[in-house]
């Protein structure tokens, strides 16, 4: 039985990290070099400083700049990115995301959403689908690892349903963690080699619908017995 399913935003409702490249492809630019989408994947799963190291590293600026220098390059990166999510609106939710959370509530299924960041809940309003989701957790108030268990948990908690009757959406590897952690099934979304501990994967939730949830635990649980 699936009583609450629950979705991580980036990459999987929202695209967020687009916005974090063109705010360091905006910062290479003042720095008179271009940055690249392909440059931008080595930047994925890292810090903020670490992110700047990799791009001085590709610019060859390595050396150039003090402590201080770069603690002010990165907090404009980090405007710049908050300056482009504030742009967002209904465009930028991602394909079959709206579809397949209207189809979860009309089934009585309950709808998380868990996020690292503290942007979630100002995302969700301007992308106009706040009122799909029964509960919002987000990093504002504690901040955990993505592969931490404990967010998941919470959200069980708060929509009433044990942790076994939980579905987790998550297009990273870490939140698949997670969810095994917490004793969840999940749906890994995105490419299937990084998400290959998912329950099941899927391409994107571009047509992927609450029958297609179902059926394919149905399959997953028949090839378990």
């Amino acid at each position: 039985m699936i009583k609450a399913c629950l979705f991580s935003l980036d990459g999987v409702i929202v695209d967020t990290a687009r916005c974090r490249f063109l705010a360091w492809k905006r910062l290479a630019a003042e720095l008179g070099f271009e940055f690249t989408e392909l440059q931008n994947e080595s930047l994925r799963g890292v810090s903020r400083f670490e992110a700047l190291g990799i791009l001085l590293r590709v610019g060859g600026l390595t050396g150039r700049f003090d402590a201080g220098q770069k603690v002010r390059m990165a907090s404009c990166q980090a405007a710049w990115y908050r300056e482009y999510v504030e742009r967002m609106t209904e465009a930028d939710v991602l394909p079959g995301a709206v579809s397949l959370l209207e189809g979860l509530r009309r089934e009585g299924i309950s709808v998380g959403l868990g996020s690292v960041g503290r942007d979630a809940p100002a995302i969700l309003e301007r992308t106009g689908i706040r009122s799909l989701f029964d509960c919002v957790f987000d990093g504002s108030l504690v901040s955990y690892a993505k592969s931490d268990p404990e967010p998941l948990l919470q959200q069980a908690a708060l929509l009433g349903a044990d942790p076994s009757e939980c579905v987790a959406f998550d297009c990273e590897a870490a939140g698949i963690e997670a969810a095994l952690k917490a004793g969840m099934r999940s749906v890994g979304v995105g490419d299937p080699c990084p998400l290959r501990e998912a329950t099941v994967v899927t391409g994107s939730l571009d047509g992927f619908t609450v029958d297609d949830l179902r059926w394919l635990i149905r399959e997953q649980n028949r090839k378990c017995v």
